[in-house]
């Protein structure tokens, strides 16, 4: 008579283990996607500052005190950016790069002789100009965007000095 009744609690204790390794199962799955999406996030992130890296130095490298509106605002530049360099059509990432100048102050060179030299052979006055540079970096498969800003120092010459960096 006692071996009946014990038939019934090993399979209800089978199926309470069953659900326990189900559940085990269920949230190590859970971790591993949370995971995942952490080091996605991470990945895209590390990479939307390599983008913006790339537009800042080809918006430095290129003339970019031109063009600038009576109050000194630089127009915002938009450049494609390839980091795994797939092609012309595989652009990764879109970048918008926004300089605005922050302050400007004369550069000072020191003499180089005693010398008084005749106008026409003088030094032009150059200037140490402080820009703050605003990058929003767009993923073209993902759409998820991400704003990056950093600071540059660029020496402008007079001219270009009092169009792109006002008083």
């Amino acid at each position: 008579m006692r071996s009946r009744m014990q038939r019934g609690a090993a399979l209800v204790v089978s199926l309470i283990m069953l659900v326990l390794i189900t559940l085990m199962v269920i949230t190590a799955l859970n971790l591993g996607s949370s995971n995942f999406k952490a080091v996605s996030n991470s990945q895209f992130r590390d990479e939307a500052v390599a983008a913006a890296n790339v537009a800042i130095e080809d918006r430095l490298s290129s003339n970019f005190d031109q063009d600038a509106d009576a109050d000194g605002n630089l127009p915002t530049t938009t450049h494609a950016v390839d980091l795994d360099n797939d092609g012309p059509d595989g652009r990764d990432y879109t970048v918008s790069v926004t300089p605005r100048c922050i302050s400007a102050s004369r550069d000072l060179p020191g003499e180089a002789s005693s010398v008084e030299l005749p106008p026409d052979l003088t030094i032009p006055s150059t200037w140490n100009t402080v820009w703050d540079i605003r990058s929003q970096v767009t993923n073209n498969d993902t759409g998820a965007s991400i704003v990056i800003r950093s600071g540059a120092r660029v020496l402008l010459n007079e001219n270009a000095r009092n169009s792109a960096c006002p008083d």
